[in-house]
């Protein structure tokens, strides 16, 4: 299936969780921030939370600053 991940297309085997993306991607869970479809996805659903078909995620990574 064709997922897009922060405007760039993604081919990738489903079925996928938003939990199981990050972790392809290799991304640390601390400071990561996710929304599929324009809608935040809460950490505690990550693992029950399946990607389909289309499916717009964005992924914000928390950054410190002055």
């Amino acid at each position: 299936m064709q997922i897009i991940v922060n405007d760039a297309p993604m081919d990738v085997a489903e079925p996928l969780t938003v939990s199981a993306l990050i972790t392809l991607l290799d991304k640390t869970d601390a400071g990561v921030a996710v929304a599929v479809n324009q809608e935040i996805q809460l950490r505690a659903d990550w693992e029950s939370r399946e990607l389909r078909n289309g499916d717009n995620i964005l992924l914000f990574q928390a950054i410190a600053g002055g």
